[in-house]
């Protein structure tokens, strides 16, 4: 399915308010109900969906970069841990590494990750829709609906259910 990221923008915005009050109603549904309703429409969603026709997330965010995930790539480009940094990350208000220019660096123009096998932790997660503990980064999966257009589905679709 081919993703029109201009219409989508628009209108993950105009559902944005909704999509902040469907939050809220489902931190009122128990834990292991709301983890298996997310697993399930994680996977129907990705069933239809193929992030290579999309790649927003890599196009307008930065994940996380752990230690781990620095000393690794590092390793990948022949590089110390601190040249990686210097080249290609800063620290954002939270005290977090992340990327420091957008799109991301290492996307190439046809939507492939040209370090895949070694990419950060947060990457190979991404968008956290298959997790446990939903509850605990409803949040951030909120956020989500306006970078990644599976996680805005996954939200239309738990809302038809949990939004009366």
């Amino acid at each position: 399915m081919k993703i029109d990221l201009e219409s989508f923008g628009k209108e993950s915005k105009s559902e944005f308010p909704a999509n902040k009050k469907l939050k809220e109603r489902l931190r009122k549904v128990k834990p292991k109900e709301l983890d298996q309703k997310f697993e399930q429409l994680h996977e129907e969603t990705f069933a239809e969906l193929d992030c290579l026709e999309c790649a927003n997330c890599c196009k307008t965010t930065s994940p996380i970069f752990i230690q781990t995930d620095i000393d690794r790539l590092a390793k990948v480009f022949r590089m110390k841990s601190s040249e990686f940094i210097d080249q290609y990350l800063y620290r954002d208000e939270e005290g977090d590494f992340v990327l420091n220019s957008s799109p991301c660096p290492f996307l190439n123009e046809d939507n492939k990750c040209l370090v895949y096998d070694s990419r950060p932790k947060a990457c190979r997660e991404y968008p956290h829709t298959n997790r446990k503990n939903m509850h605990g980064i409803l949040a951030l999966s909120l956020k989500n609906t306006l970078v990644c257009p599976a996680v805005f589905k996954i939200f239309m679709e738990i809302g038809k259910e949990y939004r009366k």
